[in-house]
C-alpha cells in the first residue's frame, strides 16, 4: 500500500500534466462511469488527500481515486508507448494535446460532485502532508481507543492520514516500543504525530529515509534477519492486521507478534 509521501508525489506528477488544460480524451473503464465523457472540460487541479487523489475538473467534478496495493498513475508524452501495464489493467484514460495520464488497476475510481467529495474523504483524519494538519488532533485522535496496538491505530486513516505500513513499523521504531504496544503504553503521541509529519515532509522530496543518514534508508521495515541499523540485532517480523510487521527485539520494548510461518 502506498504511503502518503508516494501519493503526493503522484498528485504533483498530475497536476504538472493536466492542470490547466483542456482534456481532448476521457476515458473511464469502470462499468458505473463508463460513459461519463470529461472531454472539452479543464483540469482545475490534482490534490492529495491522505492516500487519496482528487482530480477536481471544470463544471464541478472531481475525479477520485486510490491505488491501494497496486494501483498507479503514469503520465506519457504525446505519442510515447505507455509503458504502465497490459491493456486490460486500464481504469483511466485523461489525455491532452500534449500529456496522457493513464491509471492501471486502480480499486477505487469514481466521478463526484466536488461538493460531494466528502463521502469520499470526510472520514480522514488530519492529513500529514495537507493544509489542515493538525498534531495535537491526531495525537487526541490516537489516545482515544488507549487499548488498542499502536501499530493498528497508526495505520487508521481517521486518526491520521498518510501511514503506510512502512512509516507504520519505522515511527514505531523511533518510538522504541514494538507496533503491538497499546497506545497507552507508547511515548507521547504528540511526538509521535510531530515525527510523522517530519518524516513524510521530509521525504516528499528524496528518495525514502528515516534513518537520517545520507540516501534512502531504512531502520527495520523489509529487513527481516538482517542487522538492525542501530544495534546489530536481527530484525524480526509477524504479520499485524494481516500486514508484514518489522521491529528491532533489542531496541523495542513490548508484546510481539507471531511470528510469520517458515520464518
Amino acid at each position: 500500500m502506498p504511503e502518503g509521501d508516494s501519493v503526493w508525489r503522484a498528485a504533483r506528477r498530475l497536476h504538472a500534466a493536466l492542470a490547466g488544460e483542456t482534456l481532448t480524451r476521457s476515458d473511464l473503464r469502470v462499468p458505473r462511469f463508463a460513459t461519463a465523457d470529461l472531454t472539452g472540460r479543464r483540469v482545475l487541479e490534482v490534490t492529495p488527500r491522505g492516500k487519496h487523489l482528487l482530480a477536481r475538473i471544470e463544471g464541478g467534478l472531481t475525479l477520485h481515486s486510490h491505488l491501494r496495493m497496486d494501483g498507479a498513475w503514469h503520465v506519457f508524452a504525446a505519442g510515447e508507448r505507455w509503458r504502465g501495464g497490459p491493456a486490460y489493467e486500464i481504469r483511466a484514460i485523461l489525455g491532452t494535446a500534449d500529456r496522457t495520464a493513464v491509471g492501471y488497476r486502480l480499486p477505487v475510481l469514481e466521478l463526484l460532485r466536488t461538493t460531494d467529495e466528502d463521502r469520499a474523504v470526510g472520514h480522514l483524519g488530519p492529513d500529514l502532508l495537507g493544509p489542515d494538519w493538525d498534531p495535537a488532533l491526531a495525537a487526541r485522535n490516537l489516545l482515544a481507543d488507549p487499548a488498542r496496538p499502536l501499530g493498528e491505530a497508526l495505520l487508521d486513516q481517521r486518526n491520521l492520514a498518510g501511514i503506510g505500513n512502512i512509516y507504520k513499523s519505522e515511527l514505531c521504531f523511533l518510538a522504541q516500543v514494538t507496533p503491538w504496544t497499546p497506545v497507552a503504553e507508547a511515548p507521547d503521541p504528540l511526538r509521535l504525530a510531530a515525527a510523522a509529519h517530519r518524516l513524510l515532509d521530509a521525504n516528499k522530496d528524496r528518495p525514502r529515509s528515516t534513518t537520517g543518514r545520507p540516501g534512502p534508508g531504512l531502520f527495520v521495515y523489509g529487513r527481516e534477519h538482517r542487522p538492525c541499523l542501530r544495534c546489530g540485532t536481527p530484525v524480526r517480523r509477524a504479520d499485524q492486521d494481516g500486514r508484514p510487521t518489522y521491529w528491532c527485539p533489542r531496541c523495542q520494548s513490548g508484546p510481539a507478534g507471531d511470528p510469520a510461518p517458515n520464518r
